[in-house]
């Protein structure tokens, strides 16, 4: 299930992308996802999740792990956002990440299911 699944499509016709509709054939308007509003989660809500941690080793990519965790690769950013680091440059070999197991839950918690 993709993050965006509650999310409505928008049409944007604002003046502020013009240029980016003139770069594509003049269309009328872009058609976006509205921007999701993530619940930050506080201290009780983060001791409530079930979690385990994963060491970062050479070729781990967050995808990989959403599979393994999850059973669904489209999962990974949830890893990302956890940890506060979007993406895997800001992960080295060693570092400690931790995983929220069910990723039901922390949908939940986030808004997005």
């Amino acid at each position: 299930m993709s993050r965006y699944f509650n999310f409505k499509i928008l049409n944007n016709a604002s003046e502020y992308y013009s240029f980016l509709r003139k770069e594509r054939n003049n269309v009328k308007n872009i058609r976006q996802y509205e921007t999701p509003i993530l619940y930050q989660p506080n201290l009780i809500d983060r001791v409530n999740l079930k979690t385990t941690t994963h060491m970062w080793a050479v070729g781990d990519r967050y995808y990989k792990l959403a599979q393994q965790y999850y059973g669904d690769p489209t999962l990974w950013w949830i890893i990302a956002w956890y940890n506060g680091r979007p993406t895997e440059v800001d992960v080295l070999p060693g570092d400690v990440l931790t995983i929220p197991i069910e990723s039901d839950q922390i949908l939940t918690m986030l808004g997005v299911a």
